[in-house]
């Protein structure tokens, strides 16, 4: 089981910084100390300098016993956290991840290893047949669908709107809000009382971003979808809530399009002086995906290092 990290934790340790600054400069050597990076390079979660901690932190005590729960971006980052902790509480998964098989394949051996039965399924969410697809495969292999946990996002960060084209636009839109459509869509059907629905937003959505303006319009558009899917579901006795993670150490950061000077001090503005890790906004996603949060929908849960936001 991984350490626990004491709570409340302020700044990060020596390791932590070395390997955020290794992060930082493996990525200036490879594309330089531009601002705007177009293709950013890609890895396998395993092969950062910096890993993330996944791991589930105590030990199960059966939450989702018998459900079965679709995870979008499930492959590494917060998708991962919350695909092995989902697992460790008794539900099977189904992981959908975009290309990175390597990352896929490893969380899928992590829900095997909690003893609970894994898929994997590539798809592009923001392309319209991918709802359909992720559907009918988890029905096929998993049998039944209870949770839908929306966390596949992506983002290009622009320091100026002119450097915004219209193919990225429409991109970043398609994929972390359109496709949020297209999978409630074709979920919804399978979905019976006591169902629930996590979407991933973002603390850009209440603080803005001057570098990612297009990601932080999408968080903005999660937030009023979650809010207005939930008054649209809650009499079927189907839950939608949010998370809206801060700065979270994943592989979306130092290799998701972040300059390296960003990259060298990520998450260091939060009062906590750190970013957090997905082992620490996975149990958001579990609280609202089971029974404990019955009495919640339309609501947004906040592990963002202790920024206050309004709304």
């Amino acid at each position: 089981m991984a350490k626990q990290p004491k709570a409340g934790k302020v700044g990060e340790t020596a390791k932590e910084k070395k390997g955020k600054k290794r992060a930082a400069a493996k990525l200036a050597q490879e594309v330089g100390k531009a601002k705007s990076i177009a293709k950013p390079p890609s890895d396998r979660e395993a092969d950062l300098a910096r890993a993330p901690k996944w791991q589930p932190r105590y030990p199960g005590s059966g939450r989702l016993d018998g459900k079965v729960a679709i995870v979008t971006g499930g492959d590494s980052g917060i998708g991962r956290a919350v695909c092995a902790l989902f697992a460790r509480e008794g539900a099977d998964i189904a992981i959908v991840y975009l290309g990175n098989k390597g990352d896929a394949d490893d969380t899928a051996a992590i829900v095997e290893g909690e003893g609970r039965r894994a898929i994997t399924i590539k798809a592009d969410v923001g392309k319209v047949a991918a709802g359909d697809k992720i559907v009918a495969r988890t029905i096929e292999k998993l049998g039944r669908i209870d949770v839908l946990v929306n966390n596949a996002g992506e983002q290009h960060p622009a320091a100026d709107i002119r450097d915004i084209d219209p193919d990225q636009l429409q991109r970043t839109f398609a994929t972390n809000i359109f496709g949020m459509f297209y999978l409630v869509q074709a979920v919804l059907p399978h979905l019976g009382t006591g169902a629930a629905i996590v979407n991933c937003t973002s603390v850009t959505m209440y603080q803005g971003s001057k570098g990612l303006l297009d990601y932080s319009a999408t968080k903005g558009a999660i937030t009023a979808f979650t809010r207005s899917l939930s008054e649209n579901l809650v009499a079927k006795g189907i839950r939608v809530n949010a998370v809206a993670p801060g700065p979270i150490w994943t592989p979306l950061n130092p290799r998701g399009g972040a300059p390296a000077d960003k990259v060298a001090h990520f998450g260091e503005g939060t009062p906590m002086k750190r970013p957090g890790e997905p082992n620490e906004v996975a149990p958001a996603f579990l609280f609202l995906a089971c029974d404990d949060s019955s009495y919640m929908s339309g609501q947004v849960l906040h592990p963002n290092g202790g920024t206050i936001v309004n709304g």
